[in-house]
C-alpha cells in the first residue's frame, strides 16, 4: 500500500481553511492556536512512517490522554475498574451532568470527562507521585523521554474548570471519588495537558494496533484481552456523542481531543494521528474527521 501517496492525496483534498469549525475557546491557552494548522502521521506496526504538514509540531492532546490513563488504571486495578465506571456509549455531551446524576454517580464510560475523573481517582489511590508516574508511563509506551506536560494549558484548564469541578463533586456525593477532589482535579488537568505531535501520538498508539506490545522491544505492556477492550471502547465511545458518526464514516477505533487531535488504530496494521484545531459542534476536529474518512475510503479498508 502506497501510504505516502494516499496521505499526499488527502492533503490535496482537505483544505482546513475552508472547512467550518472553531478552536476550543473555553480553554484560553487553546484559543491562541492558529485554526489553520494541519498535520497527519501514520505509523505502521513494522515501523514505517508516512506524514505531511505540521506532523511534528506538538499540541495539547486533551481527551486522547483518557485512553492512556485507562490503560494505566487497568494495570493496577484490572477488572475492578468496571465496578466504578461503565462501558456503554454516552449518547450525551462529554461533560453531561444530567446523565451522571441519573445513573447515581457511575459514569457511562471512561472516555467521557466524568469517567476520566473516576479513573484519575483510581490512579491517585495507587500512585505515590501521580503526575510523575503517569508521565513516566506515557514516555515508556511512546518510547520518548521528551514528552511532557504543558504547564500553561494545565493552569488554564484549572482556572476555567468549573464544570469539571461541579462534576467531580457530584460523583463524590455518590461515593465514587475516594480522594480529595482538588488533588484528583489537578491530576486530571495535567493528564489532559500532555503535549505530543502527530508523529509522537501515532508512535504511542501503535501499541494498541500491536496487541499491547511495544514494537521495538517486544515488551507486553497490556494483555491482548485488555488491548481488545480498550480498542472496543475507542470504537464505541471515543468521540462522545459522535462515536456512531465516526464509526460510520471512518470505521476504526479512535479517540479525539478538543486540542484538535484525533488518533485512530487499525489493528495489526497501523496507528494514525491527525491534527487540525477547528472543532465541529460535537468537539471533534472537522478536518481530522474528513482526513481519516478519506484514508479508509481510499485504502478500501477498515475493521469492518
Amino acid at each position: 500500500m502506497d501510504y505516502q501517496g494516499i496521505l499526499n492525496e488527502i492533503k490535496v483534498n482537505v483544505d482546513c481553511t475552508k472547512l467550518p469549525g472553531e478552536v476550543a475557546s473555553y480553554i484560553p491557552e487553546l484559543a491562541k492556536i492558529s485554526p489553520d494548522k494541519f498535520g497527519m502521521h501514520l505509523y505502521s506496526v513494522i515501523g514505517e512512517e508516512f506524514c505531511f504538514g505540521e506532523s511534528q509540531e506538538r499540541f495539547s492532546i486533551q481527551s486522547i490522554s483518557k485512553v492512556l490513563s485507562l490503560s494505566l488504571a487497568l494495570l493496577y486495578e484490572g477488572e475492578n475498574v468496571w465496578k466504578r465506571v461503565g462501558v456503554e456509549p454516552s449518547g450525551d455531551p462529554f461533560n453531561s451532568l444530567v446523565q451522571l446524576e441519573y445513573e447515581n454517580g457511575i459514569p457511562r464510560n471512561p472516555l467521557i470527562n466524568s469517567g476520566a475523573l473516576v479513573i484519575c481517582d483510581i490512579l491517585v489511590s495507587h500512585l505515590e507521585n501521580p503526575k510523575a508516574e503517569y508521565l513516566q508511563f506515557v514516555r515508556k509506551i511512546a518510547q520518548n523521554d521528551q514528552i511532557d506536560f504543558d504547564e500553561k494549558v494545565a493552569e488554564s484548564e484549572k482556572a476555567e474548570g468549573h464544570h469539571n469541578r461541579a462534576m467531580i463533586n457530584l460523583i463524590k456525593a455518590y461515593g465514587n471519588i475516594k480522594n480529595d477532589v482538588e488533588e484528583v482535579l489537578d491530576f486530571y488537568f495535567y493528564t489532559c495537558s500532555v503535549q505530543m505531535s502527530c508523529k509522537e501520538l501515532a508512535r504511542t498508539f501503535v501499541l494498541y494496533a500491536n496487541h499491547g506490545c511495544l514494537i521495538e522491544t517486544g515488551e507486553q505492556i497490556l494483555s491482548v484481552k485488555r488491548t481488545k477492550r480498550i480498542n472496543a471502547l475507542m470504537q464505541t465511545c471515543g468521540f462522545y456523542d459522535e462515536a456512531g458518526e465516526f464509526s460510520f464514516r471512518v470505521g476504526l477505533p479512535g479517540k479525539s481531543g478538543v486540542g484538535g487531535g484525533i488518533v485512530a488504530v487499525y489493528p495489526n496494521m497501523y496507528s494514525v494521528a491527525v491534527w487540525s484545531p477547528k472543532l465541529n459542534e460535537k468537539g471533534n476536529s472537522t478536518a481530522g474527521m474528513l482526513a481519516l474518512e478519506l484514508l479508509t475510503n481510499i485504502t478500501g479498508s477498515s475493521i469492518f
